[in-house]
């Protein structure tokens, strides 16, 4: 019995140094994983981008169906070369307390849930930050995992980046159109002119096509993108063209 008890003892033992090697993995992969996080981040508040997960996600979609022709438009465009009404619609359309807010708007995220509650059909209360880190790093989905890794890279590029740098990356990251990514090429795609030259109630209707641009055209706008561009430019009328300031 004894030498049983002994054996026990050793697989138990055994069992334990495996579970402590795996924690200790796991803590490290995890260490790594922050420390790349901080760095790919720190690294963007210099650098421009050459692609975002997006738009890596949706080349190889195409070559997994056997496109492999061009399948996105991308064209970085540094934010003062920009037409100014530009940025403005994006907050005006997306983020109006973008200038004040540290990465999380609470009030329009409480506001969305009532709506939610109430059987109502929102749009969600993402902000700016949220939607970068997004669109730059992550995979498209709504799942819990996905929602925490938002959160944190939200959190760096918050404390990172200026409001500016955040702003401009916004401008050329997010999708205008299907496979149009950044003011720069939707402005070519659906204007024939640089994105220097917009007029605010172009750029209204290049922010007005966001919650959908696949669905959306802003060169052919119908019913739902002309109201929603005519909103967006009373609100740019509202705010004001030096609300942006603070941002930088």
């Amino acid at each position: 019995m004894s030498g049983d008890r002994k054996r026990a003892r050793q697989a138990n033992s055994s069992r334990h140094s495996r579970t402590r090697r795996w924690l200790r993995r796991i803590l490290l992969l995890g260490v790594v994983m922050i420390g790349v996080s901080i760095v790919q981040v720190a690294v963007l508040r210099f650098v421009d981008p050459p692609f975002s997960a997006f738009m890596a996600s949706r080349t190889l979609s195409a070559w997994v169906h056997g496109d492999f022709g061009g399948t996105v438009a991308y064209d970085w465009r540094d934010l003062d070369r920009m037409a100014p009404s530009l940025p403005l619609a994006l907050v005006a359309a997306e983020d109006q307390n973008f200038p004040v807010h540290h990465g999380f708007d609470f009030k329009a995220i409480g506001k969305a849930r009532a709506s939610n509650a109430r059987g109502r059909k929102v749009r969600g209360a993402s902000t700016i930050s949220q939607q970068v880190a997004k669109n730059l790093f992550l995979w498209s989905g709504r799942s819990w995992v996905r929602k925490g890794i938002e959160a944190w890279y939200t959190v760096l590029i918050e404390s990172l980046w200026p409001k500016h740098r955040i702003l401009e990356m916004y401008a050329n990251v997010a999708e205008f159109g299907d496979g149009v990514y950044g003011a720069q090429a939707a402005s070519r795609t659906f204007f024939g002119k640089d994105a220097s030259r917009l007029t605010p109630a172009e750029s209204a209707r290049l922010a007005a096509v966001l919650p959908s641009p696949r669905r959306y055209n802003a060169a052919r706008p119908g019913p739902y993108v002309q109201r929603r561009s005519r909103g967006i430019q009373r609100q740019m009328r509202h705010l004001g063209d030096g609300y942006l300031r603070a941002a930088h």
